[in-house]
């Protein structure tokens, strides 16, 4: 018991503060993790920096993990509050729920106005381009706050940098490549084609750093195969740059995962790296815009300022790079409560909201064939994640 390790002359307070139920939750995050159901995301899968995590409060953290019973945290301040309401056995659950659901709303609201945007202003180099400058902005805003861990950590050394500019180089082309694609057709069939993305990281990783992929995880393959050829056969929308340039999206993507993984640092977070990243992307970005869509810029402009207005112009513009922001910082939040088949679940659960919201939202007829299948592909998806998340798990740790 806890109580009994105190010394006696421990103050009648401390010993009463140390007991407080209200603020203990019944399982460890440390004995999740040891378990492999907790997972940090890695770099080359955390889009947008995350906020520092909150801190949790402890008399003595080295007595917390010392004398602590076994299966027993405190909240963080979040679940904390929440626990007044709900009560602390479903305050832990309560949190992560809120979060997948903002989650869901944000990435929802990003991809109905940026195809919104698209509609009006077909410039998608450009707007790739404000996704990420709106990024680095809130980065840059963090370091000067003073809040280095929710930004670039540190400088990074020269050779650090090189190491970091191969998989941020391929998160800003597989960026690029993504909004050609929803520029290009409905917002459905790109989200069907980007569920062949595991065919791509099986593929990149067998290659690249010679992992071999469990049979089953590799069988699940076939239906997102099938399914992909159905719908894009199906839909009515198709067209070969939407099509290529949602495949190169998935391409580039494999390449950042596959990649990134040779890029981690113990002296930097996935936050930090990917602050880089951003920072890199736009260094990419930029001068791509100017160079593919400069000279008709400024017309372009003009034209979506006679449509819409100059004001909606230019708030849609900030709102989407929010948007792009905000849900990415969400689905990190959400990863470092969720194990990482949890949260494949819950992306495969997000791809049926982003399709079918877009159908309603743009009164978009999708046909009997493309309907099956797009689901048949996101079965397959879902497949793939449980039987990937199955072989990690029996796969025993590495030891030293």
């Amino acid at each position: 018991m806890q109580a009994a390790k105190l010394s006696t002359a421990t103050p009648l307070a401390s010993r009463v503060s140390l007991a407080r139920p209200a603020v203990l939750r019944p399982i460890s995050r440390a004995a999740l993790r040891s378990q492999g159901l907790v997972g940090a995301r890695p770099f080359g899968f955390s889009p947008i920096a995350a906020p520092i995590a909150p801190q949790r409060s402890s008399v003595s953290p080295s007595a917390a993990a010392d004398d602590a019973p076994a299966g027993i945290v405190e909240l963080d301040p979040l679940e904390t509050a929440v626990s007044k309401i709900v009560g602390p056995k479903l305050a832990v659950n309560a949190v992560t729920i809120g979060y997948i659901l903002i989650w869901y709303a944000l990435n929802i609201g990003f991809n109905l106005l940026n195809k919104s945007i698209f509609k009006y202003f077909p410039f998608p180099w450009t707007v790739s381009t404000v996704h990420v400058i709106v990024g680095l902005t809130y980065c840059v805003a963090m370091y000067a706050l003073g809040f280095k861990a929710a930004s670039f950590g540190r400088i990074v050394s020269t050779d650090e940098f090189k190491t970091i500019s191969g998989p941020a180089s391929m998160h800003a082309i597989g960026h690029i490549a993504a909004n050609l694609s929803f520029a290009a057709v409905a917002i459905s069939l790109t989200h069907t084609v980007k569920t062949l993305e595991p065919a791509f990281n099986v593929i990149m990783s067998r290659l690249i750093l010679g992992e071999v992929t469990p049979l089953p995880a590799v069988l699940s393959l076939v239906p997102i195969i099938v399914g992909v050829s159905m719908a894009s056969a199906g839909e009515m929308s198709f067209n070969w740059l939407g099509f290529l340039t949602a495949m190169a999206s998935n391409l580039t993507f494999s390449f950042r995962a596959v990649w990134s993984k040779m890029a981690m640092s113990k002296t930097l977070s996935s936050t930090n790296l990917y602050a880089y990243t951003t920072l890199i992307s736009v260094m990419i970005c930029t001068p791509l815009a100017l160079i593919f869509e400069g000279g008709a810029l400024r017309a372009g402009v003009d034209v979506a300022i006679a449509k819409v207005g100059a004001q909606q112009f230019w708030g849609d513009l900030a709102m989407v790079g929010i948007l792009y922001h905000l849900y990415n910082q969400f689905a990190f939040n959400t990863l470092q409560r969720v194990s990482p088949v949890s949260h494949g679940v819950c992306n495969v659960v997000k791809r049926i909201a982003i399709i079918f919201s877009s159908v309603i939202f743009f009164n978009q007829v999708m046909t009997t064939q493309a309907l099956v299948g797009t689901s048949i592909a996101i079965f397959g998806t879902y497949l793939y994640t449980l039987s990937s998340g199955k072989h990690k798990k029996a796969t025993p740790p590495k030891t030293a």
